[in-house]
C-alpha cells in the first residue's frame, strides 16, 4: 500500500480488507458507517457483539448531533468524516441541509462518496482537506463536528481557530475525545511514554500534548473566542467497547490490534482518560 502523510494504521487495515475480504466482520463494525467508540445505553448488562457495537457507534454519533443542536437547514461539516457515518446520520434525520465531510484522507472519501446520497433536499459533499487548514471562507457553517479524531490533528489550537474561523457567530463546535484526568497526570504521563508505541502500531499517533485536558478545553475556547457550554464525561458508557473491539480482534488475529485496544482500555477503567463530549458557542 502506498505512503501517506498520516499515520493511521487502522484505516490502513479496514481500508485494505474492504478490498480483499469485504465479508470480513471489521469491515461490517468499520467499513461501513462509524469508525468510532460506542455509546451504550446500559453498559451493566450488554454484550460484545458487532451488532451491539455498531448500534452503540451510531448512539454516539446521535448524542453530538443532539448536543450541536442540529436543526433543518443549517450548514454542517464535519470534520475528521472517515467513511461519512456522521454525515449519513445528519442526511437521514434532517432536511434542506448542506452537509460537508472534510477528510485528509481521500480514501476514505472515495467510500463516503458511494455510501452516502443526498435526500430531502440535501446537499453533500466530501472534501480532502486539512482541519487544521480547512478550505472553507470565513463563517460559512452554523455546526462543526470532530467525532473522535481531535487526537490525531497535529494541534488542537489551529483546529480550534479554524472552527471558530469557519463558524457564524453562535454557532457550535461539538466534538468527543479520551481526555486525560488532570489529577491523575503523574501516573498517565510515564504511562503514556512507554506505551504510545504500542498503541501507535494499530492506533496511529496520538496528540497528548497541552491542552488536552478538561481544564485546557476550557483555555482553548477563551483562546479562540468560544464559550464551553457543556462538558459530559461517558465513560462508562464507553467502557463495553473495549470488550467487543477485543473479541473482534481476538477472532481476526490482529495481535497489534489486540494490544492496543487492552492498552487503551486499560487507562480507561482506571480512570486516568475520560471519554468526553464537549460543545463550544462560538462568540
Amino acid at each position: 500500500m502506498a505512503q501517506h502523510r498520516f499515520d493511521l494504521p487502522y484505516f490502513d487495515e479496514i481500508l485494505t480488507r474492504m478490498e480483499e475480504a469485504p465479508d470480513s466482520e471489521l469491515v461490517q463494525a468499520f467499513g461501513t458507517r462509524h469508525v468510532h467508540w460506542g455509546d451504550y445505553a446500559d453498559p451493566v448488562t450488554t454484550d460484545d457483539s458487532t451488532e451491539g457495537l455498531i448500534a452503540a457507534a451510531e448512539a454516539l454519533t446521535a448524542r453530538l448531533v443532539g448536543a450541536a443542536g442540529v436543526k433543518d437547514g443549517q450548514r454542517v461539516m464535519d470534520a475528521g468524516c472517515g467513511f461519512g457515518g456522521t454525515i449519513a446520520n445528519l442526511n437521514e434525520h434532517f432536511s434542506h441541509m448542506y452537509l460537508i465531510g472534510l477528510n485528509i484522507d481521500s480514501r476514505q472519501l472515495v467510500h463516503a462518496e458511494k455510501r452516502v446520497i443526498a435526500r430531502s433536499n440535501n446537499r453533500v459533499r466530501f472534501v480532502e482537506g486539512d482541519a487544521c487548514a480547512m478550505p472553507f471562507s470565513d463563517e460559512s457553517f452554523d455546526r462543526v463536528l470532530a467525532v473522535e479524531c481531535i487526537f490525531h490533528f497535529p494541534s488542537r489550537l489551529r483546529f480550534f481557530r479554524e472552527a471558530r474561523r469557519v463558524l457564524k457567530q453562535g454557532g457550535r463546535l461539538v466534538l468527543s475525545d479520551f481526555v486525560p484526568h488532570g489529577p491523575s497526570a503523574l501516573l498517565l504521563a510515564p504511562w503514556v511514554l512507554q506505551n504510545s508505541p504500542s498503541m501507535g502500531k494499530f492506533y496511529g499517533r496520538f496528540n497528548f500534548r497541552v491542552p488536552c485536558t478538561a481544564w485546557g478545553y476550557r483555555f482553548l475556547a477563551r483562546l479562540t473566542g468560544f464559550r464551553l457550554f457543556l462538558d459530559q464525561d461517558i465513560t462508562l458508557n464507553t467502557l463495553p467497547t473495549y470488550p467487543a473491539l477485543l473479541r473482534l480482534f481476538r477472532n481476526l488475529g490482529l495481535r497489534d490490534a489486540e494490544r492496543a485496544t487492552e492498552l487503551v482500555a486499560f487507562s480507561a477503567r482506571k480512570g486516568w482518560v475520560r471519554y468526553r463530549v464537549l460543545a463550544f458557542e462560538a462568540v
